[in-house]
């Protein structure tokens, strides 16, 4: 920690060392923290400037922006004068340097010199002037404002408001309407917006002469001295520059007015700014002073109403590292998009360019810290074009004020922006007083009787102030139950550098004028926390296009092939596939290729509440489907399996497959769907779920974070529902793999396609088998898992329509074998055709014939399967054909009996009997 070197005593002074003695004063060189030193003087004379300066941590004393200098008084006896005035300047201790300005009341004048000046050797350097009658006065009354305007310290104010106060002035005495008989006049020190220096000059203003009908302080620290004060003297006190909240108790400061709105005016438009925006959580960081206790106190009453919570308050009393860690708020990053300051909008338009040594931070830093942030500042020039009380535009009392300053910078002048409020404030006066001459005439008085005793004149006053509307060029002057001004509020935001206006709002009608030109670093205002984006996964389009493209060609393959079955169908070689089942397939392939497009629906296509409807649509497509399509193909494997596994003494019964069995039985299993679909989706209907995942920060750099979200068709019991239809479904697939393989090589013209059926079989139950756990694992996974499902659908349908179609119409393209089964039997009895089929099918009728005899030995077992005619089409009885000497070639291992080769010509016996060979 640093130290303080010691310092050198004022000229004709010295230094008063606390703690230390004379031997130790001699030694000493370096002074420890908070250590404080005392300023005494020589003779008569006095300190002017810091008494006691104290040591601070940064190795520096207090207040050495200042001067503290030893010099001789003069006598007090020149400040005052009777039957005039002495303006003091600098105001306080008449010491060297300081000059007095004589004036005389309205029906005297002034005889002598009317400025003198201190000497170095505490005495006046002219004698006193004398104030005598002017016998021939016959002017107006004077009416005595005491005013205190801050022309230095830490709000010098009063560089601009007293010229604008004089300029009103001047145009009320001037008015024949206003006032007629009086005449109102200034008297004003300096307070240097210091309370301690103020209560001095109160003290002058009300224990010399002239009485002052009304005070009127500047800053909120003087006028809370002198509104509490004034009441002992019955004065109203009217201030132009305070905004404390605290002026607004009428308790204590009864007759308190201003036409400085006060500071609490700034929260309902903050707290519309930040409803405007969204916002449910607000920090903040305040001086401990009253100013600014009171609006934080006010502020936080407004935002609970408006449920918005403060999540942090911070405060400093002069130092703020604790709140904000030195101010290093561009060494914290607490800027940029993330980030909104609102600040107090009466500093300098420049104050962030003004280079500061306390703080580490360029003007280049300053500048891109402040950037974007918003100022509330109060409506203090009426922007319209309106000729109020004064007669004059705001833009002509600018000019007007423009000239009064000599062409100094209104940046640089202190009050330049409170100007057009202390201008109205004298015309507020001025209206109110003027307003209050009939009452007091009515009663015998005038306000020229007005002293610090006389509470009905007061009262005419305050009666005059409160019901007080007119329009100034600060706006429409207007006050509220505890004196303070009602006006609109601007909302400005520093954008490039410079302030830029972005809206008004007026907290009477709770209207906010806003211009749109509101500019943000990054895409707009940011939340007040960390805004969590949901965000909906959708289906990859191009996959759901070409998956939808495969799905369709499919739909049409599968449209092609039920055309041909059912063109066809009177074809015998297509009769033997059972046609109407093969039709049952394609139909059912092409429900399941349907179903791949409500597969790829998703909340980018539809409504969510129109969603559901998708997921039945999916459900029953599917479910349909695929117990048309595999129960068909099912049932001819059963039924297959069923006629040739049966015992010896059923065999007969082997020849006769009736084909409405086959449409029982897939009816049976459609059923069994159709119902479990309806008591599902009765009792648990399907709906829309959302799966959340873990939340994402996204690319760019955002205060936000991004909730993926995923849209599944689900039920309350979803996983019952599905262990049920996955176990009914698992089990059939399980079982028509068994059929199949136990049928492999069993050959029969009833159903000519069954190895083709048992080959489709063993790939729709293998797909299934795999797609259905791997679909529920990938759920997550829109993309996989609707690729893995629509793509198993999709290769299963393929393979079906394939395996079973194809083939058949190959055969029929390259066999030319069109004929239908009535026109194939009609030319056996005359054609020598010697097809392979025909053959088979002659020897099979012979082989049924009463008495035949079935071939013995290794041929036994190599027996050709008939094709069951119906009773409409089956020829009449004739004698049996057997052949008269017959070959039979044994296939090789590995080959059915459907590849036996029959080589001999058939010839028909003349009787019954067993067939001998010829």
């Amino acid at each position: 920690m640093k130290r303080c070197t010691i310092i050198r005593p004022p000229r004709d002074g010295g230094i008063r060392y606390r703690g230390l003695t004379q031997e130790q004063i001699r030694s000493v060189e370096i002074l420890p923290v908070d250590y404080e030193i005392e300023y005494i003087c020589r003779g008569s004379r006095i300190i002017v400037g810091p008494k006691v300066r104290k040591c601070l941590p940064n190795g520096t004393w207090t207040d050495m922006n200042q001067l503290s200098r030893c010099l001789m008084v003069c006598p007090r006896s020149w400040m005052s004068l009777e039957n005039g005035r002495v303006a003091l300047q600098p105001p306080g201790q008449p010491v060297e340097g300081t000059v007095l300005q004589y004036s005389c009341h309205a029906g005297f004048l002034l005889e002598g010199f009317n400025l003198t000046h201190c000497t170095k050797l505490g005495k006046w350097d002219s004698p006193k002037p004398l104030c005598v009658y002017d016998s021939n006065y016959t002017g107006k009354k004077k009416l005595y404002i005491g005013a205190l305007f801050p022309m230095s310290g830490g709000w010098p104010g009063g560089q601009a408001c007293l010229p604008a106060a004089q300029m009103a002035l001047d145009l009320v005495n001037n008015r024949s309407d206003i006032l007629p008989d009086y005449e109102l006049e200034l008297i004003h020190y300096d307070s240097m917006c210091d309370p301690g220096e103020a209560t001095k000059l109160l003290y002058d203003l009300l224990y010399t002469e002239p009485i002052k009908i009304v005070l009127m302080p500047g800053c909120s620290s003087v006028s809370t001295l002198v509104a509490e004060a004034a009441r002992m003297w019955n004065l109203i006190v009217f201030s132009y520059g305070s905004s404390s909240p605290a002026l607004s108790n009428r308790q204590r400061f009864p007759t308190f007015f201003r036409t400085h709105p006060s500071a609490t005016l700034h929260n309902p438009t903050r707290v519309r700014l930040f409803q405007k925006w969204g916002w449910t959580k607000i920090a903040t960081i305040q001086q401990t002073t009253e100013v600014f206790t009171s609006t934080l106190d006010d502020l936080e009453e407004r935002v609970k109403a408006a449920d918005i919570e403060i999540s942090v308050r911070q405060s400093f009393l002069t130092d703020p590292a604790v709140a904000v860690k030195n101010l290093k708020v561009f060494k914290e990053k607490l800027y940029g998009k993330k980030y909104v300051w609102f600040l107090i909008g009466w500093y300098a338009d420049n104050w962030f360019k003004i280079k500061d040594p306390a703080i580490n931070c360029t003007v280049e830093n300053m500048t891109e810290a402040v950037e974007g942030h918003i100022t509330t500042e109060i409506v203090m020039l009426n922007p319209e074009t309106v000729r109020g009380a004064s007669n004059l535009t705001s833009q002509e009392f600018l000019a007007q004020l423009m000239s009064r300053l000599g062409g100094k910078n209104p940046e640089e002048t202190g009050g330049f922006q409170e100007a057009p409020l202390a201008y109205d404030a004298v015309w507020a006066l001025a209206l109110a007083l003027n307003k209050t001459v009939a009452p007091l005439r009515a009663k015998g008085w005038g306000l020229e009787d007005f002293n610090y005793n006389n509470k009905d004149i007061t009262a005419e006053i305050y009666r005059a102030l409160n019901t007080s509307s007119f329009e100034g060029v600060s706006g429409h002057v207007v006050f509220d139950a505890q004196g303070s001004r009602m006006a609109w509020t601007l909302i400005e935001q520093l954008q490039g550098g410079s302030y830029k206006k972005i809206g008004y709002y007026d907290s009477t009608k709770g209207n906010l004028s806003w211009y749109g030109n509101d500019k943000w670093i990054g895409l707009g205002p940011p939340a007040d926390q960390t805004k969590v984006i949901e965000e909906f996964r959708y289906l990859s389009q191009k996959l759901f296009v070409s998956v939808s493209v495969f799905a369709g060609v499919g739909i049409l393959l599968g449209i092609v092939c039920l055309s041909f079955n059912i063109y066809n169908s009177s074809v015998r070689y297509i009769q033997n596939s059972q046609p109407y089942l093969n039709n049952m397939t394609a139909v059912g392939c092409v429900l399941a290729l349907a179903a791949v497009f409500p597969l790829g629906i998703d909340g980018l296509h539809v409504h969510r509440s129109q969603f559901p409807v998708v997921c039945q649509f999916r459900l029953w497509l599917l479910g349909l489907g695929f117990s048309l399509a595999y129960g068909s193909m099912f049932t001819k494997i059963w039924w297959v399996h069923t006629v040739f596994t049966k015992k010896d003494e059923k065999k007969e019964k082997r020849k006769h497959l009736e084909p409405w069995k086959l449409y029982v039985t897939v009816a049976v299993l459609l059923a069994i769907d159709v119902i479990s679909l309806l008591i599902w989706q009765i009792m648990d209907p399907l709906h829309i779920t959302v799966e959340q995942f873990t939340k994402e920060a996204p690319k760019e750099d955002l205060d936000v974070l991004i909730q993926p979200l995923l849209e599944h068709c689900s039920s309350k019991k979803m996983n019952t529902w599905l262990g049920v239809v996955y176990g009914y479904k698992g089990l059939l697939l399980l079982l028509g793999i068994f059929l199949a393989y136990e049928t492999k090589s069993i050959s029969t013209e009833k159903i000519n396609d069954h190895r083709a059926v048992g080959m489709a079989i063993y790939n729709v139950a293998v797909l299934c088998m795999i797609t259905a756990p791997v679909t529920m694992i990938l759920s997550s996974q829109q993309d996989a898992s609707f690729a893995f499902a629509s793509l198993a659908i999709i290769f299963s349908v393929y393979i079906t329509l394939v395996v079973l179609f194809v083939p058949k119409i190959r055969r029929l393209v390259t066999r030319g074998e069109w004929q239908s089964e009535q026109q194939d039997t009609l030319k056996t009895a005359s054609s020598t055709n010697n097809n392979d089929e025909e053959k088979s099918r002659q020897l099979e009728q012979g082989g049924e014939s009463d008495g035949a005899t079935k071939p013995t030995g290794r041929a036994s077992g190599l027996a050709c399967s008939q094709t069951h005619l119906s009773p409409e089409s089956k020829p009449e009885p004739q004698r049996p054909v057997v052949p008269a000497r017959t070959t039979w070639i044994q296939p090789r291992d590995g080959q059915t009996a459907s590849g036996t080769i029959f080589l001999q010509l058939f010839q028909p016996l003349p009787g019954r009997g067993e067939a001998k060979p010829k």
